[in-house]
């Protein structure tokens, strides 16, 4: 077999370090962008990342041959009830505009009856899992953005950060420290995970926690800090869990939405835990009404 010239094997990962950070810092503009700027551009952005998710979740069971939910109507139901929940918490629509997000799940239900495949109860299973594993906990993003009585996109944000920096802290304190301390997180799922870099993301995610309150004068440092280790811990667990749906199925990445970072789900697997826990220490800290 012809072995790649050292040059070439170079300029190939030089290639990909460009496309990857290029595109990486384009999504993150536009996500803080979208989520500061206004109430419909926040709700616009995770409408649609609720789509994409679903659809990539769909197609991953799929894939694996298990089961074949019905990806349009779970796809069009979880956004719908992003949507419908942020309109409902804003004052623009009544408990009545849940009533098609009910229907469609009646519809997931009795649909199977006439579809005739081969595995009827894991299609139900799989169709309602994605609107639990993946729907909700986007839609609980909509009870993080009310600042008394006014649009707030900073708690949303936080979380986001949080999980940013804890997946950036991990790998570099990891990639320092493994040798030395070899001690893996989950061997059986994801071998290059390691209990000193998980330590050293938290560590670092506590450090950023402590900024935020300082920059914005807004909660104290304790409850930004615990928020921030909330999010670490939450946020790498879920990570764990798609590499455990990716390792079973036998992929590596779960899309290709983004140049050089994969998949939708690749991208907020963490935040798929995340947002519910941090969601319940904020309202146990009395920070949510």
């Amino acid at each position: 077999m012809k072995k790649n010239h050292p040059q070439i094997v170079h300029l190939h990962a030089m290639n990909n370090f460009i496309i990857r950070a290029i595109s990486g810092l384009l999504f993150a503009g536009v996500f803080v962008v979208c989520i500061l700027y206004s109430g419909t551009t926040f709700c616009l952005l995770f409408t649609i990342v609720t789509a994409l998710a679903l659809d990539e979740f769909n197609s991953l069971v799929s894939k694996s041959g298990t089961a074949s939910p019905n990806r349009t109507v779970t796809v069009l139901a979880g956004s719908y009830l992003f949507l419908a929940t942020y309109l409902f918490l804003s004052g623009r629509s009544s408990a009545g505009i849940f009533i098609p997000y009910v229907f469609s799940l009646i519809f997931i239900l009795g649909s199977e009856v006439h579809r005739n495949t081969s595995h009827p109860v894991l299609n139900m299973a799989y169709s309602l899992a994605g609107q639990v594993q993946i729907a909700f906990p986007f839609v609980l993003l909509n009870l993080l953005i009310d600042n008394e009585g006014s649009f707030s996109g900073l708690f949303p944000l936080a979380i986001f950060i949080f999980l940013w920096v804890n997946d950036t802290g991990a790998y570099i304190v990891g990639s320092l420290l493994h040798k030395r301390f070899p001690y893996q997180l989950a061997p059986s799922i994801s071998p290059k995970k390691t209990w000193v870099g998980s330590i050293g993301g938290f560590l670092i995610c506590l450090a950023t926690g402590a900024a935020i309150a300082s920059i914005t004068q807004t909660h104290s440092i304790l409850l930004w800090m615990g928020m921030a280790l909330t999010a670490a811990i939450s946020g790498t667990y879920g990570d764990l869990i798609e590499s455990m749906i990716k390792r079973q199925i036998g992929i590596k990445d779960s899309g290709r939405f983004l140049p050089g970072h994969g998949g939708v789900l690749d991208r907020f697997d963490s935040s798929l835990l995340a947002i519910p826990a941090c969601t319940v220490y904020l309202y146990l800290s009395g920070c949510l009404a």
